[in-house]
């Protein structure tokens, strides 16, 4: 267990950290909602089994670990599909505390932000009140900001709350000594290639770039030095074929989300974590 203290930040998202060898943590637990989950991100092979970009951080560290001859990393991921904020605190937070673990990633506000009258100082203040607790029992915590949807004429609309946000993220992390995964800065991910269908998830190449955005949060050295590179260009498509797309995506998505946020009901209703054991990492998936 890390006993750093939680009253300083000598690292809080400083990617020029020297990166240790091997990594410190023995443990790792994700907690959050379908980011952290890895939807839209299936193991090779599969279809229901998602993997994701802290499923790929927790296998950076492993086989880091095991490279330098250290003890294996254990893993867990309690994130859950569609979880607002509170309930992934109230929830997910003291199940991570009984597990004990070195690391504890917390990732989540998203679907609150989406909402137009979401209290960006509340959820900061919740956020800041768990963190107190994962670092006053020696975990370190590794937070994220929002995304830059600067490119989405939807999403956009959320920008100014997810400024809000972040501000908080970087101030929690200077206070308590925690780290930052940037994707507000990951210029890469504002390519709508990078985005699944759905427009709010990841693709698996998204997800491989995130998990590197998290090494380097960390202070670890990046496996792949071109995380950050954009894609090549393409060309602008025609006018009709954009609204073709746009209109199949408010069918596909947009609708069933509003018609569930009117129900009160989830996308993950009903659903467990996928691995709520924390367990050693297999270094090698089919």
């Amino acid at each position: 267990m890390t006993t750093q203290n939680p009253t300083t930040s000598p690292h809080a998202g400083n990617a020029s950290t020297a990166p240790e060898s091997p990594p410190r943590w023995t443990s790792y637990v994700a907690v959050g909602d379908s980011f952290s989950e890895g939807l839209w991100d299936p193991y090779p092979g599969t279809e229901d089994h998602q993997r994701g970009w802290a499923d790929l951080l927790a296998q950076h560290l492993a086989v880091r670990r095991v490279a330098a001859g250290a003890e294996p990393l254990r893993y867990a991921n309690l994130a859950i599909r569609g979880r607002k904020l509170r309930s992934i605190l109230a929830e997910q937070v003291p199940a991570a505390l009984e597990l004990r673990p070195d690391l504890v990633s917390v990732v989540g506000g998203g679907n609150d932000i989406l909402r137009p009258n979401a209290d960006v100082d509340r959820l900061a203040r919740d956020l800041e009140h768990a963190v107190v607790r994962l670092r006053s029992a020696g975990i370190d915590v590794l937070m994220a900001t929002g995304f830059d949807s600067s490119r989405s004429p939807v999403v956009s609309l959320t920008r100014p709350r997810v400024g809000v946000f972040n501000a908080h993220v970087w101030a929690i992390a200077r206070r308590h000594g925690a780290y930052v995964l940037d994707l507000w800065g990951m210029r890469a991910l504002q390519d709508w290639r990078m985005w699944s269908e759905d427009r709010i998830h990841l693709t698996p190449d998204g997800h491989r770039r995130v998990a590197q955005g998290a090494l380097v949060g960390l202070g670890q050295d990046p496996d792949d030095e071109a995380w950050e590179d954009p894609l090549s260009p393409l060309p602008p498509s025609p006018v009709l074929d954009r609204a073709r797309q746009n209109a199949q995506w408010v069918r596909t998505h947009l609708l069933p989300w509003a018609q569930r946020r009117l129900r009160g009901t989830s996308s993950g209703d009903g659903r467990v974590p996928k691995a709520p054991e924390l367990l050693p990492v297999p270094l090698a998936r089919d």
